[in-house]
């Protein structure tokens, strides 16, 4: 890394008084707790949902097995690209406020305040949504019981966690992502075992189901390759709000241990998470359940809608899908303490820039920004909506919501990524030599920048159809993508700031402290050790 500086050293002339003006006094500032096996297990946490667990039965729904699978597969390769060039800036600068920072930094302080606001109400309205679904799976065992109920009881359970602190909830996310990798693990073990017939009924599936009722299926009736088309798109969506949440690291660069070392780890490995857990999971929920099971419908507000659930029913196992059920509570447990983590932290991020009240930065001696921690938890009420609309109908809403802000962060962040790399080409800084890089740049970026957009613009396509119209999806699928260009345009008619020239692009600010806080893991004393820090 030495050469790198020198050379941005010889590029750029760093402004003292910008740098005085942007740092934080010692009793608001963010305390590094994270260890690298919180970091692992946060990165995997951010892939593995609600999403996954429940949303691919509508999936499923709409594309056949074929769609639901290509609708993955191809929101994979846009979640991959987003996190590569992601990678690329925050472990070379793993700084408070990840990839809302970096706008501001290598594009404008416009773009930076509308990433910010746009991601914080993408977590802000995420929270009550995983709360929703908590209470659909906690319904699957008694939906005589008001869900008021359970929705209170795990928002309790999600505030005392995140008001313990960043090691408490490095902590709690390490158990339950734990809970979740086992899950689904077994959840694909146990399908491929159903699949071939070593269920108690003992019916040998096969590729049963992609022959009756299909491959695809024919999207609101419509007929021919038009309705397969579309029946693939309407996945992802859906897809969109499963993957949403990977780029969790990044927020959480900045209490992380070591970050040098322990997010490139986390980078690197986000392939095998998406192949294992969302290509393998859907190809195997195609061959257990059938496109027209009239319980794959969520709206119906229980967990049977979940396509693992419905499998193991129509198998004839009786105690396992209560079993399953815990474990997928656990599931929108954690999900739901993410969102509140990563919203709260989003905050303190726009306050640290200047983009939103200073009050936010306020935080406790262990680093708690306990302000912004309270008023997120605020939004978790919402999760109330669902007690007489049905909560798999306000999970829908919701999922809607955070899907479409989910792709225009990832369309910021590849757009971010694209000055980056201008910016270091242009100071002659050597890619290479940072702690993490991709050869696939800068095309990666580009297809994620150009993906993201085009998919957010066509979300909510459905209600054009003729006899479709429907007020609620065309606001949950176009408010966030008309905000966003409406806040970016406000914000820089405010700023008037211009966009950063590229041989004028900061690189030098943080990155002292960075390196020293760098430091070599102690080399393991056995095989069992080894295997931990190469897992790790």
């Amino acid at each position: 890394m030495a050469g790198s500086e020198k050379n941005t050293s010889k590029n750029h002339v760093l402004d003292t008084e910008s740098v005085r003006s942007n740092e934080l006094d010692s009793d608001h500032k963010l305390v590094r707790q994270l260890k690298n096996r919180h970091i692992a297990m946060i990165s995997i946490g951010g892939v593995i949902g609600t999403g996954l667990f429940l949303g691919t039965g509508t999936a499923l729904h709409n594309g056949g097995p074929i769609g639901l699978l290509l609708g993955y597969i191809t929101m994979g390769t846009i979640c991959y690209s987003v996190m590569v060039s992601l990678g690329e800036m925050i472990a070379y600068l793993p700084i408070p406020g990840g990839h809302i920072k970096m706008a501001e930094r290598f594009v404008d302080p416009a773009l930076s305040f509308t990433m910010g606001w746009n991601y914080w109400y993408n977590w802000a309205i995420i929270l009550p949504a995983e709360l929703s679904a908590a209470s659909v799976l906690i319904g699957f065992w008694n939906d005589k019981i008001n869900p008021a109920v359970w929705i209170t009881v795990c928002m309790i359970v999600v505030i005392v966690i995140n008001m313990l602190g960043a090691g408490a909830y490095g902590e709690a996310e390490f158990v339950f992502a734990s809970i979740k990798v086992i899950t689904i693990t077994g959840l694909i073990i146990l399908g491929i075992v159903l699949d071939l017939g070593g269920g108690p009924d003992h019916d040998r599936l096969g590729f049963r189901y992609w022959k009756n009722p299909g491959p695809f299926v024919q999207y609101q009736g419509i007929q021919g390759a038009k309705g397969r088309f579309l029946g693939w798109w309407a996945v992802l969506t859906q897809a969109a709000f499963s993957f949403i949440g990977t780029e969790i690291v990044a927020i959480a660069a900045g209490e992380a241990k070591n970050p040098r070392r322990n997010l490139p780890k986390a980078i690197k490995r986000v392939y095998i998470r998406i192949l294992l857990f969302y290509i393998l999971g859907t190809t195997i929920i195609g061959l257990l359940v059938p496109s027209n099971s009239s319980g794959l419908a969520l709206s119906g507000g229980t967990a049977a809608s979940s396509p693992f659930v419905i499998a193991i029913k129509r198998s004839g196992i009786k105690a396992l899908p209560s079993i399953i059920n815990a474990c997928l509570l656990t599931s929108a447990w954690s999900a739901a303490s993410s969102d509140l983590y990563t919203s709260s932290r989003a905050l303190y991020g726009l306050a640290n820039s200047g983009n939103a009240p200073k009050i936010f930065l306020k935080a406790s001696a262990n680093g708690l920004p306990y302000v912004s921690v309270a008023f997120n938890a605020m939004f978790a009420l919402l999760a109330y909506m669902g007690i007489k609309t049905g909560s798999g109908k306000v999970f829908g809403w919701f999922a809607n919501l955070t899907a479409v802000a989910g792709l225009m962060t990832w369309f910021g962040i590849s757009l971010t990524y694209l000055r980056f790399y201008k910016g270091m080409k242009a100071q002659g800084i050597d890619r290479t030599r940072l702690p993490f890089y991709s050869n696939l740049q800068p095309f990666a970026a580009w297809y994620s920048m150009v993906a993201c957009l085009l998919i957010s613009f066509l979300s909510g396509w459905t209600v054009f159809l003729k006899g479709h119209w429907a007020t609620d999806t065309f606001i949950t699928n176009y408010f966030p993508l008309v905000m966003f260009p409406i806040m970016y345009l406000g914000a820089k008619f405010f700023y008037k700031q211009p966009i950063a020239k590229p041989h004028e692009m900061d690189f030098v600010t943080n990155i002292a402290e960075i390196e020293a806080e760098t430091y070599d893991e102690q080399p393991p004393r056995n095989r069992a050790e080894a295997f931990w820090q190469w897992l790790m």
